[in-house]
């Protein structure tokens, strides 16, 4: 549960890896958060999202079937289709935390960010996109290219809030006909904590009590 005043999705983004990227404590002060998710099924998948902004408004919900030709497919198209809702409903200014429980979806989604700061625009690994999900991955590009900052977190698929909208759309049609909100976030507090703690997951990674490191951190 978030604590109050706080995004469930900022919760989760702030204790979920960011591959490629170091996550120190500053850069959890995203202004939205997207989680998004894509079902692939021989009769028939579907596509889910939640939008939220740091203090726990929820943006929008998106519930919609699909037909994908495959599970990656269906995890682009979901990302695609939820940056697109969010740039409906942001300012270009906006920082954005991504959520996907895809990891090379993750991954190809901060190299893309890292290249745009690169002298050459070069990725500093390899994007790995699937031939089928080219389209998708231009659009989901110039989403990226619309917003102040993006980065993506790799989150458990039990986790992930837009999972049971992508897997039983037909349930939670309801969701699509919420209003439209277009709404900002409260301000960022004041907590000198903020900026100089990680928060326990960050914390300690390698000591006693810490566990071992991810590489992907």
């Amino acid at each position: 549960m978030a604590a109050h005043g706080r995004s469930a999705l900022r919760d989760l983004f702030d204790e979920s890896p960011t591959p490629h990227i170091a996550h120190p404590p500053r850069t959890h002060h995203r202004d939205f958060y997207v989680a998004t998710d894509g079902s692939f099924r021989k009769t028939g998948g579907g596509l889910g999202a939640v939008i939220e902004t740091r203090d726990g408004t929820r943006v929008a919900r998106i519930a919609t079937t699909d037909t994908p030709p495959d599970n990656n497919v269906a995890e682009y198209r979901a990302l695609h289709l939820g940056l697109d809702v969010l740039a409906a409903r942001a300012p270009r200014d906006a920082r954005v935390g991504v959520l996907v429980d895809h990891d090379s979806l993750a991954s190809n989604v901060n190299n893309a960010v890292l290249a745009t700061t690169h002298p050459d625009r070069k990725a500093p690994q390899p994007l790995s996109v699937p031939r089928e999900t080219r389209y998708h991955w231009r659009g989901i590009e110039a989403r990226l290219n619309g917003f102040d900052e993006v980065r993506a977190a790799r989150i458990n698929s039990d986790q992930n809030p837009a999972h049971p909208l992508a897997n039983t759309p037909d349930r939670y049609r309801h969701v699509n006909h919420e209003p439209d909100r277009c709404v900002l976030p409260d301000p960022l507090e004041s907590s000198t904590q903020a900026t100089e703690f990680p928060p326990p997951s960050r914390a300690d990674r390698n000591g006693n009590g810490g566990g071992s490191g991810r590489a992907s951190d």
